[in-house]
């Protein structure tokens, strides 16, 4: 073949110019993911740790001693430790979370060299426990108590601690408990808190629609239905209707937005207006129709069932309490808006650990001061939600790798979601 009729090519350019980037995305481009070092403005010092999920947290220290004669190892060790007492019940109970050990240095009889000042560690806390046959994301650092007979104590404590082994000078056979020094140990507690994060952002709010006779429904939020039968002849059964977002995950440094709904015949509905929830900032307790973020906290030591009712013991607090707004009504509907805030005090969601629980649910309340004269029962619904540490994130930050140093909530299975709590109040 002759090379006369092969095609000619242009000769390569003299630079090659690399494509432009941008950290802002221009009009026909879209973000995936920010990497949070590209972050501006990020203060100095800041730094932000991701890692794959399902990998373990680790914590990184160094153990300083002053004085290294005589000394044969040095070990660290991080231990996890549940802790339950049942108050006048006679039951007591101990469960390892975790254990995790590092020898640090052994003392070489050959070389006999000296034990260093400063030995730096690396010890590997696991993210999950196992509770008989199922396994459970590690709880975080938590104390509860109730008062009272019968009552609890439970709590979770994490430590790490550094064991220094230096023999006694003095003989084997003239050691006592006052001279047996051998083992040095120096203890620190630390706070467990894992992060967890919503996969979702909360929707947009429902807009109310009066052909509709309540909200526009979309599959963002989810509607519990409930009905306030009536109490008094002539009058119509209520028909109420919970609007919560669809993944019921929320931040719980945000509050959790609802909506609610009231419908029937235009005197019955009358009838009920004086129960309805009043808008602003009326007194919770002057309400008769409430919505509040409730927490039970329960041990069961024994985990027995004696003539038919279980061992364990529980305390319901009331950790956030909603706040209504008026968003439409008419002649057989009103609908109400309204964010349950939660207490400050609350940092971390449910979780579940060997004999130890808290299950965090909204409860729907309509109390009438009298029940005799009333036009409708008392209503009551439960549903249960999972609290997170942090909220989402909108820049896309860790969404990538979702669960790095954040991860689901510790009540992670669909039936903490789908079963109703049986709430139970104490006198």
């Amino acid at each position: 073949m002759s090379t006369a009729s092969l095609p000619a090519y242009p000769p390569p350019p003299s630079q090659l110019h690399s494509p432009t980037y941008t950290a802002v995305p221009r009009a026909h481009e879209h973000r995936l993911a920010l990497n949070a070092r590209l972050r501006p403005n990020r203060p100095p010092r800041e730094f932000v740790k991701q890692a794959k999920r399902g990998l373990s947290l680790r914590l990184v220290g160094m153990v300083d001693i002053s004085k290294t004669e005589g000394i044969t190892s040095v070990e660290v060790l991080i231990e996890g430790t549940l802790k339950l007492e049942e108050v006048a019940e006679s039951g007591m109970a101990t469960h390892n979370l975790c254990l995790s050990k590092s020898m640090l240095w052994v003392k070489d009889r050959v070389r006999d060299a000296p034990c260093p000042n400063s030995l730096r560690f690396s010890l590997t806390l696991p993210s999950t426990f196992p509770d008989g046959d199922k396994t459970y994301p590690l709880p975080p650092s938590f104390e509860a108590h109730l008062s009272g007979l019968p009552g609890f104590r439970a709590n979770i404590n994490y430590s790490v601690s550094a064991v220094v082994v230096k023999p006694s000078d003095v003989q084997n056979l003239v050691k006592s408990t006052l001279f047996r020094k051998d083992d040095w140990i120096v203890t620190t507690p630390f706070v467990y808190l894992p992060r967890t994060r919503p996969s979702v952002p909360i929707p947009i709010p429902l807009t109310a629609n009066a052909p509709r006779g309540g909200f526009t429904e979309t599959s963002q939020w989810k509607v519990f239905p409930s009905t306030a039968a009536a109490n008094q002849q002539g009058m119509q059964d209520l028909v109420v209707k919970l609007y919560l977002p669809a993944t019921r995950i929320f931040c719980v440094r945000q509050p959790i937005p609802f909506h609610l709904s009231f419908q029937s015949n235009a005197v019955s509905l009358a009838a009920f207006l004086p129960f309805a929830p009043a808008a602003g900032l009326l007194a919770p307790k002057r309400q008769l129709t409430r919505i509040q973020l409730m927490r039970q906290t329960t041990v069961d030591v024994r985990n027995a069932i004696v003539l038919g009712t279980k061992t364990d013991i529980w305390r319901t607090d009331c950790i956030g309490e909603g706040a209504f707004r008026h968003a439409g009504d008419g002649p057989e509907w009103v609908a109400f808006s309204g964010e349950i805030f939660i207490g400050d005090h609350i940092t971390i969601g449910g979780f579940r650990a060997g004999g130890f629980s808290v299950r965090d649910c909204l409860v729907l309340t309509m109390s009438p001061p009298d029940l005799i004269k009333s036009p409708f029962k008392e209503l009551r619904m439960v549903v249960p939600i999972r609290l997170a540490t942090d909220p989402w994130n909108e820049d896309g930050s860790g969404l990538g790798m979702y669960g790095g140093c954040y991860g689901p909530p510790s009540l992670s299975s669909s039936e903490e979601l789908s079963a109703e709590p049986e709430l139970r109040y104490r006198a």
